[in-house]
């Protein structure tokens, strides 16, 4: 019998697989998507059915290749990607790749929840055919990203700035941390006022303990002036109090469900600070395996999922479980059940243990902190999901003013609970539970606080004031969404699903649309011009309503209501309306061709221009629009005249007429804009200084690329189009000029003349005595690489003294690790106290 091919996404997937499924199998992994829509096209045929324009993409062309020569080695092909639309796709397009390779019949898709024995053996014995209906559910938001942002984006590029990106979702996530703000930043405090007391019994136990004002003859206590406040206060001066009731009552409380992606993100943020793309990393790596000492170990799950389904196996297992490590009666009679949202995969399950027998403790010394950390989350929650309720005794006593009428004038109450059976509250903690109660009444707005406890009291017994307690506050702005209340906001209006939460926050963050301080999400300013920008212009295509509606679609997709292609055309229909609208009101024709005659004039245009990969020329653009304006099929809009009129006024000395022109065509006001200003001649001189130097390579930090050379390239095209540059550039090429000062002779007599009379920052001597103190090292320590990163001691020592040669000192971040660098030689070639 020959060998059968095997594909997954990942290598580690691959050898966990491998190892179960033995030599009859050869595992390789397709390394994520292997086609896609192309980069520098729509790729989309709007006209044909909406159809995609495939290509493999270059980083796995290497990849295919293998993958080809590997099945046509092979008897069958058995795609198993993971369990969702995507992996459905990712199947579908490796099966399109491959065909011929093998015979048809020879393909053959496999799913599993958890990457175990069984289940991975369960899943080959029992293969099927690619769901086309999931691949075209994929398919479909593929398309529909694809438009949006493709069409979308380049009214950002036109009106802010280029290399900005709308995103059909992403722009949705970035309204609602937008709108959050506006109602912070709108907020207009009001001031109330608490009162209470602090009473104790009149014999012991005679620890005091707190009471809050609830009731004023009846009605609930709001005193919202100060001179309400003066009134209550004088009115509760020498009056005596007493227990009016006290109130028991057992509480029930039911535990939570298991773990599904937005929940566990969530979790995962609000615990231990991890970013939604951190946490699942994490769980990518719990759920494909982990070296248990004898291979590679799947211990969850799979981590996508808005199931809160679990297989009959697990709840047996788990049942055993609670019953053998705590007692009969922390088990429920029959196993909990979590009814998942309407939308939600069945066929998925919730995020568990795949051997509820493996604890966090056996496996504390086989995981990395993270991996213990999250584990221990997935775990506890999922044995918590299948015990008893949790009983509650809360004792509220109401403390009232002795009064002579029925109803006391002024009522207070304190509560304080105790905890009668723990149930799942003995694996999940106690402290847990009220930290979630602590948070979910905050944002329900529930002031109310319980005591610690409360001294055993009877109905009409006195009590002693020890002090009357008073309070202004004011109301508070609605708080910014943190990460998981951001991905829970989401998940409750249907924006997204569990696959792209992450993403989702992510890209507004490499974006720089929003930023995190501390826990908060907050939007950048250019993230809030964004947002107004798409609201003002598109904001029925961005708002949440028709997002989660679309989600809805999609769904409908998958599960064969709806025709794919019939789906996007609707869309499609409504997109074409709205993008009409988003670019603003048709221009006159008359207009337009009164602009365009005034250009005949013209008899000497301006050079063309080249900004990036781009070409400008004025002839040609006026041209363009010409030719538009006689096709007749596109109409020409407001902006279009806008721009051909602010062009026009560069040639106003040779368009003698052009002021009547822009006046009759309702562009009067182009007349009055100030000309952009041109470039000062300190800036010319600096770039003419810098065109014949050598540049460093390119550098990429963080996920972004540096290029000097490309940076003081497209400064020149825009000194050569007579613009000047804004404060942000010019201070980026005084950095560049000092960089390069090496080579540029006579730099100091220079300064002066390029206006760099003042260095960058104020001179520092303890910079200058580390460096001169590690002139002395005659042995650097071995270069180092780390993530990907070469460290090298001398390099950096060499590449700061330049610096400090130059401007005379350092910026915070290279002194800071200038310091731990010269530590390093602390005792062996630099002196302690001057490493210090």
């Amino acid at each position: 019998m020959g060998q059968k091919l095997v594909i997954v996404e990942s290598p580690a997937k691959a050898k966990t697989i491998n190892k179960i499924l033995g030599s009859d199998f050869i595992v390789k992994a397709s390394m994520g998507h292997v086609r896609d829509l192309p980069v520098k096209s729509l790729g989309v045929d709007v006209e044909k059915g909406f159809k995609p324009k495939y290509e493999v993409s270059d980083d796995r062309k290497k990849v295919v290749k293998e993958l080809t020569d590997a099945a046509a080695k092979c008897e069958a092909v058995y795609l198993a990607p993971d369990p969702d639309r995507e992996g459905e796709a990712i199947a579908w397009h490796l099966k399109a790749l491959l065909k011929g390779k093998v015979p048809e019949e020879s393909f053959f898709r496999v799913t599993y929840n958890e990457i175990t024995p069984r289940a991975v053996r369960e899943a080959f014995a029992h293969p099927r055919q690619i769901d086309q209906k999931l691949v075209n559910a994929q398919q479909a938001r593929r398309v529909l990203d694809r438009i949006v942002g493709y069409k979308v984006s380049p009214l950002l590029w036109s009106r802010i700035r280029r290399g900005l990106s709308a995103g059909r979702v992403q722009s949705v996530a970035l309204r609602l941390v937008c709108e959050r703000e506006d109602l912070i930043r709108n907020f207009k405090p009001e001031a109330f006022w608490i009162f209470g007391a602090n009473v104790s019994k009149r014999v012991d136990p005679r620890e005091p303990f707190a009471i809050r004002l609830a009731r004023i003859r009846g009605e609930k206590a709001e005193i919202k002036t100060p001179e309400q406040a003066e009134a209550v206060q004088k009115d509760l001066e020498g009056r005596e109090i007493q227990v009016s009731d006290v109130i028991r009552r057992e509480l029930s409380k039911r535990t939570f469900p298991p773990y599904i992606t937005s929940s566990l993100q969530q979790a995962a943020s609000r615990v231990f600070d991890y970013s939604p793309s951190r946490a699942m990393k994490i769980a990518q790596k719990l759920y494909e395996g982990v070296d248990l000492g004898e291979g590679p170990t799947g211990l969850i799950t799979y981590m996508r999922t808005d199931s809160f389904n679990v297989s009959q196996d697990a709840l047996a297992s788990c049942r055993t479980f609670i019953e053998t490590q705590y007692g009969q009666e922390y088990l429920p009679e029959k196993p909990n059940f979590f009814k998942s949202r309407g939308s939600a995969q069945e066929a998925h399950e919730a995020i568990r243990p795949t051997d509820v027998n493996r604890t966090p403790d056996s496996l504390s010394h086989l995981l990395n902190p993270d991996e213990f950390k999250l584990y221990f989350l997935i775990w506890q929650r999922f044995v918590a999901s299948q015990m008893a309720p949790a009983r509650i005794e809360q004792r509220t006593v109401e403390v009232a003013t002795v009064t002579a009428g029925t109803v006391p004038d002024y009522l207070f109450r304190a509560t304080a609970s105790q905890v009668v059976f723990p149930g799942y509250m003995k694996v999940s903690g106690l402290q847990q539970k009220t930290k979630e109660k602590d948070q979910a009444d905050k944002e329900a707005g529930d002031d109310e606080e319980e005591v610690e406890q409360l001294p055993q009291v009877e109905p009409g017994e006195k009590l002693d004031l020890i002090q009357w307690l008073s309070e202004r506050k004011e109301t508070q702005p609605p708080g910014r969404f943190s990460e998981a209340s951001l991905i829970k906001m989401l998940e409750e209006n249907g924006v997204g699903r569990p696959s792209t939460y992450a993403s989702i926050i992510g890209t507004l963050y490499d974006r720089r649309y929003v930023s995190k301080e501390k826990k908060a999400v907050q939007p950048t300013d250019l993230g809030m011009q964004v947002n107004t920008m798409l609201v003002e212009n598109l904001n029925e295509l961005f708002g949440v309503k028709f997002t989660a509606s679309m989600e809805e679609l999609l769904d409908e997709v998958e599960q064969g209501k709806v025709e794919w292609t019939t789906m996007l055309q609707d869309f499609y229909t409504r997109f074409l309306a709205w993008m009409v609208n988003a670019k603003g009101p048709a221009a006159e024709p008359a207009h337009v061709d009164a602009v365009l005659k005034a250009l005949d004039a013209v008899t000497e245009w301006g050079p063309e221009t080249k900004r990036g990969r781009r070409t400008y020329s004025d002839k040609k653009f006026t041209d363009s629009i010409r030719d538009q304006l006689t096709g007749g099929e596109k109409p020409l809009s407001m902006r279009q005249l806008e721009t051909l009129g602010r062009m026009a006024i560069r040639y106003r000395e040779q368009t003698p007429d052009l002021d009547a022109v822009l006046t009759s065509a309702g562009l009067v006001r182009l007349l009055d804009e100030k000309p952009p200003e041109p470039p000062t001649p300190a800036a010319i001189k600096k770039l003419a200084l810098l065109k014949d130097l050598e540049f460093e390579a390119p550098k990429e930090r963080r996920g972004r690329k540096f290029d000097d050379k490309k940076f003081v390239v497209s400064l020149q095209q825009r000194v050569d189009q007579n613009r000047g540059l804004s404060p942000a550039q010019a201070q980026v090429l005084n950095r560049i000029v000092f960089k390069y000062a090496e080579q540029i002779p006579d730099f100091e007599a220079l300064q002066e003349s390029l206006e760099l009379n003042e260095t960058p920052g104020t001179e520092d001597t303890e910079s200058g005595a580390l460096l001169e103190q590690l002139k002395n090292v005659t042995e650097w320590k071995q270069v180092t690489t780390k993530t990907g990163k070469t460290f090298d001691d001398k390099v950096f020592y060499e590449s700061l003294s330049r610096q400090f040669t130059q401007r005379k000192s350092l910026t915070p971040r290279q002194k800071s690790a200038l310091k731990r660098m010269a530590k390093k030689y602390v005792g062996d070639q630099v002196k302690p106290a001057e490493a210090e």
